[in-house]
């Protein structure tokens, strides 16, 4: 089986790399001919493609958020198209659900912001593959390289950590073990349609506070005030500060098994030399 790779210099495309060693990359600049020849051979298409929101959104950056995922998946479709490809599975988020109640994939309550607008944009190119299509919805990713706890673990290394404002709102992660883990059982069995890819069980902002400041042993009484992330996202900060209570239904339904279902047993996988 080989593979094809959109953002392979992520974070999670590194992880892919790793899981699936027979891929070839695909770069954001590509033209819609240049791809069809990459994938002449190729089997399955993950896209990855995206600036991060991880960032303050001026306006320039919020244009680099839309257009890096809209343009790249339609090219990346427009070639599927005119290609043998038999699965593709494409990126989205669970920025798309409406903050402060619970969600699954059946959820029809959405999120009213820009980050909704652009998964709503980023899926509708995406379900334009004439093959098997799955879109997978990230929540916060978890892993001692990359993504949102990488960013979170100084300020706890330190002693000076804490949770944000009151540590109310919800947090839907997922360990990248797991992640991994999904994208393999996705592609065995051929599963298609939109999929959470989260942990069954989501935490509040203070229990995860308290589940890292005890794998670290350090304490974590200091909370962050919401508006230092305001100052420092702009806009963006709304992807820390919203609470996001998701559930993979439809994994949990077809019986996948997660390795690290509980936040206490994934961080201290994943800080165990911490």
């Amino acid at each position: 089986m080989k593979i094809a790779l959109t953002g392979s210099n992520g974070y999670v495309g590194h992880l892919l790399k790793v899981a699936f060693p027979d891929y070839i990359a695909i770069g954001r600049d590509e033209s819609v001919e240049s791809i069809i020849s990459k994938l002449e051979d190729v089997d399955v298409v993950i896209n990855l493609a995206g600036a991060t929101i991880l960032k303050r959104w001026t306006a320039k950056h919020k244009r680099s958020i839309y257009e890096s995922r809209i343009q790249t998946t339609r090219k990346l479709v427009q070639a599927i198209n005119q290609s043998r490809v038999k699965h593709f599975i494409s990126t989205s988020a669970i920025g798309i659900y409406a903050s402060g109640s619970a969600a699954d994939e059946s959820s029809k309550d959405e999120a009213g912001d820009y980050l909704a607008t652009v998964v709503n944009a980023w899926e509708a190119e995406a379900i334009q593959a004439n093959c098997l299509t799955t879109i997978l919805r990230f929540g916060v990713i978890l892993g001692r390289n990359g993504g949102a706890l990488q960013k979170m673990l100084l300020p706890f290394v330190l002693g000076i950590g804490g949770p944000i404002g009151r540590g109310d709102m919800m947090m839907s992660w997922i360990h990248e073990k797991d992640l991994v883990k999904i994208y393999r059982h996705i592609i065995e069995h051929e599963i298609e349609g939109v999929i959470n890819a989260t942990a069954p069980n989501p935490v509040s902002n203070a229990r995860f506070t308290k589940a890292l400041a005890k794998v670290l042993r350090r304490p974590a009484f200091l909370p962050l005030p919401p508006f230092v992330l305001r100052l420092i996202y702009g806009e963006g900060a709304g992807v820390l500060l919203e609470s996001k209570e998701v559930y993979p239904k439809v994994l949990t339904d077809i019986g996948f098994r997660f390795d690290y279902a509980h936040i206490d047993h994934a961080l201290a996988d994943i800080l165990a030399k911490a």
